[in-house]
């Protein structure tokens, strides 16, 4: 199965041992992994700020970038809501409309490629120690995709998990909003890392690169002895 990744932004220039681990774990379940080099920003920090017009030149390019691909993958729920909206976006644009469609159709989370294209409910991983799930909001409440990363960590050997209070309740992040909201931002974050250390969790696990940059920031703000990691990075390991 020949799968394109999806990098998003904050992977590629801040993450990116999440890319890695995400390629590595594609490759070992099977499938041929290939990086459109033309991919940059889906366009979601300017249309979500209001720069509509804008933000489809950078649509455009993501549809031309992935245009040939048989899966798009992406270990990022937020980005992948972002391409289920291109088909809205375009519509009335007979150019534009119908490769919007198809991409939109194509495009997957990670945690719903491996469970629901896969077949895949046991990835072979291992990693010893107490985890608590952060559940993002896009993931949740836009794409659906609210059991498949539980049932993926759950057969991850030595893993054990801690539910976590108030589990999808925002982070605070939203992207533009935790910089235009700060302090409000700051709040919600704070509630959050709070309910994480009720756990005395040692992992923090999330499958959107913004919530854990923004709650591991907080968590090393406040000095917490605990360790934040990708979904992909724990279904990649082998401790």
């Amino acid at each position: 199965m020949k799968v394109s990744l999806f990098a998003t932004c904050l992977i590629d220039m801040f993450q990116t041992n999440v890319g890695k681990a995400t390629v590595e774990l594609l490759e070992r379940l099977g499938c041929e992994v290939d990086f459109p080099k033309s991919q940059v920003c889906c366009g979601q920090p300017a249309y979500n700020s209001g720069y509509v017009k804008e933000s489809k030149e950078a649509m455009k390019n993501m549809i031309k970038a992935f245009e040939h691909a048989e899966y798009v993958v992406s270990p990022s729920g937020s980005c992948v809501t972002m391409f289920k909206e291109y088909p809205h976006l375009f519509e009335g644009d007979a150019a534009w409309h119908e490769p919007a469609v198809k991409l939109a159709d194509k495009t997957y989370e990670l945690t719903d490629f491996i469970i629901n294209v896969l077949k895949v409910e046991d990835v072979g991983a291992s990693l010893n120690g107490k985890a608590t799930y952060h559940s993002s909001c896009h993931m949740t409440r836009l794409l659906n995709v609210k059991k498949e990363p539980f049932t993926l960590l759950n057969n991850v050997k030595g893993l054990e998990m801690e539910n976590l209070e108030n589990s999808h309740n925002c982070c605070g992040f939203g992207g533009t909003f935790s910089v235009k909201m700060g302090q409000i931002s700051e709040q919600m974050v704070d509630e959050k890392v709070g309910c994480i250390a009720k756990t005395n969790a040692e992992y923090l696990i999330g499958a959107d690169c913004g919530c854990l940059m923004n709650i591991g920031g907080r968590i090393e703000r406040k000095g917490q002895p605990v360790k934040v990691m990708h979904i992909a990075e724990v279904l990649n390991s082998r401790i």
